[in-house]
């Protein structure tokens, strides 16, 4: 790889300022998510809310987690956003007759059906967030969440979660899914270190070893679909590729995100026992060879393609931001606990193609969705919904990597 210049590479003054200053337009980009019960609203190109979509739960979460960090990083105006959006989610997205949270409402307030395992793991990291941020109503939204998650959503026999309830929690969906068991091992993680209870890092670790059995079985290429006897259903929406949550395939951006996650969980588990974690790094190594080998310019062009087939063919070309900023993420960590020039050259390539082309230099945060030669495209992603992933992506390279991304910050603004 041929990059140079400095502000590119990972753990220079140059880059540390460019990333300083993507996180400081992302802060300021999202502002005006709030809606005036606290659920937040779709963000748009500009940041101007679109306030005719649904206010969802796992956005909202997203926005607690993110201006909670960012209140801790000392950006002007975080602690009235995360506070406003701590309101919406023990308020009007919260289900008080069943329990749990509401999947959304619409715009004329009625309530989006469901209860999504997906959305239920973002409060619990929402909730970590807002205590580490000495947010009101925090802790005990923490404590409700992580009550509710395990009574309707963690199996214990299985060491895995379900994924979609009714929203009277009265019918279970028989699909089964690695996008939320992925995201619950972050809000696992997260909570394991904000509560001390290590016993949802032993939970976040027996969801590991089954996904690095589905892994192994598939050239390291995950599956993400299954029936309720957790069979991989690798046909799974053969003729809908391109789904928003469920796409066919391989998706090469979750590969790479279970990679970090993996590296953490061990980090954290096996701290100075080396012989411990070196065959979970081993396997994150190989998870993310895998997706970039798969995913990065397959098609000719620079960038990530959404998914591929189970042998590594591309089916979705286009390039996701969360895809991007899972592999900043990845390269920078992995190159950190291994020490091998790859991730740091990876690092490099993928930080110049942020600036070149999914970076929004005219009206802020990151285009969401590209097509197969990064020209903008709509069609899963329009608008730029949160700032999660992309602010993320501005943290956790220069952060601890055993430590959840809130935490880390908090341990380094004392």
């Amino acid at each position: 790889m041929a990059v140079t210049e400095k502000k590119y590479q990972l753990g220079t003054a140059e880059n540390q300022k460019f990333l300083q200053d993507v996180r400081d337009g992302l802060l300021s980009f999202g502002h005006q998510f709030p809606s005036p019960g606290g659920s937040s609203y779709y963000l748009g190109d500009d940041g101007t809310p679109w306030k005719d979509r649904n206010r969802e739960t796992w956005i909202t979460s997203r926005m607690t987690h993110v201006y909670s960090i960012g209140s801790m990083l000392g950006h002007e105006g975080s602690e009235a956003l995360a506070d406003a959006a701590l309101k919406g989610l023990r308020g009007e997205l919260h289900d008080d007759q069943n329990g749990g949270w509401y999947a959304g409402l619409t715009k004329d307030n009625e309530i989006v059906p469901t209860k999504q395992c997906y959305a239920h793991a973002f409060v619990i990291l929402a909730a970590s967030s807002g205590v580490l941020a000495c947010r009101e109503g925090a802790a005990e939204l923490l404590k409700d969440a992580l009550a509710l998650y395990d009574l309707r959503f963690w199996n214990e026999e299985e060491g895995l979660s379900c994924d979609t309830w009714n929203t009277e929690f009265t019918e279970l969906d028989s699909y089964r899914g690695l996008n939320a068991n992925m995201h619950t091992v972050e809000a696992f993680l997260a909570a394991a270190d904000v509560t001390g209870d290590e016993k949802y890092r032993v939970r976040a670790g027996r969801i590991i070893d089954r996904v690095l059995i589905w892994a192994k079985d598939n050239n390291w290429r995950i599956p993400e679909h299954f029936s309720s006897d957790w069979v991989p259903d690798l046909e799974c929406n053969k003729d809908r590729p391109d789904d928003q949550f469920k796409p066919y395939g391989a998706t090469p951006g979750h590969g790479i995100e279970w990679a970090r996650l993996i590296t953490q969980w061990a980090l954290s588990t096996y701290k100075e026992d080396k012989t411990g974690a070196e065959p979970y790094i081993l396997a994150a190594e190989k998870l993310y060879n895998q997706a970039v080998t798969d995913g990065w310019a397959a098609d000719g062009a620079l960038g990530i393609v959404y998914t591929t087939d189970w042998e590594g063919h591309p089916v979705v070309h286009d390039r996701m931001h969360w895809t991007l900023a899972e592999a900043l993420n990845t390269s920078a960590v992995l190159y950190h606990v291994t020490g091998k020039e790859k991730y740091a050259a990876d690092y490099q390539e993928f930080m110049r193609y942020l600036d070149e082309k999914v970076l929004d230099h005219v009206n802020g945060s990151w285009f969401h969705q590209l097509d197969r030669e990064n020209h903008l495209l709509e069609t899963v992603w329009p608008g730029k919904s949160d700032i999660y992933h992309a602010l993320q992506a501005t943290l956790i390279p220069i952060h601890t990597p055993s430590l959840s991304i809130a935490a880390a910050v908090k341990a380094e603004t004392k």
